[in-house]
């Protein structure tokens, strides 16, 4: 028993050694890979002509205005320089978005502030060269329109 002390002492301390070494050493980070798309073209942040990643187009040759869009203008008091504004500076909120489908088929909803300070969410169906408005809607207030 007397020379299987030391033996027995140092397997104990060769176990508690492990056991710290492990409590100390940092778990392994494992990263996922990062995937680059050479195919996406991205705007130049001074290029107004530029077609956002997703599509819209902030510069078009033409804005169109359906029926609907025009008569929620007029109830809401916003006028055609307020959504120019808002498809040029507007942040596009991609949950009231519907991007799915074909290029002209894609709506972006475009929120912001108007010159006179309305927050306002502007629905843009852009198709080629062109964006239609859909509607015009004023986030901060409810107005009376009558609209169908």
């Amino acid at each position: 028993m007397k020379k299987a002390l030391p033996v027995i002492l140092l397997v104990v301390l060769a176990v508690i050694a492990l056991a710290i070494k492990q409590c100390n050493t940092k778990p392994e980070v494992v990263k996922p890979p990062v995937t680059i798309k050479k195919d996406v073209p991205k705007p130049k942040a001074d290029d107004n002509t530029a077609v956002s990643a997703r599509g819209l187009n902030r510069n078009p040759s033409n804005i169109t205005y359906s029926k609907h869009a025009r008569c929620r203008m007029g109830c809401r008091h916003i006028d055609e320089s307020e959504v120019r504004q808002i498809l040029k500076e507007g942040e596009i909120n991609y949950a009231k978005s519907e991007l799915d489908g074909a290029d002209c088929k894609k709506k972006y909803a475009v929120e912001g502030y108007t010159h006179d300070n309305q927050k306002v969410r502007i629905i843009f169906a852009p198709c080629s060269d062109e964006v239609t408005v859909v509607t015009v809607i004023d986030i901060g207030k409810e107005w009376p329109c009558d609209c169908e």
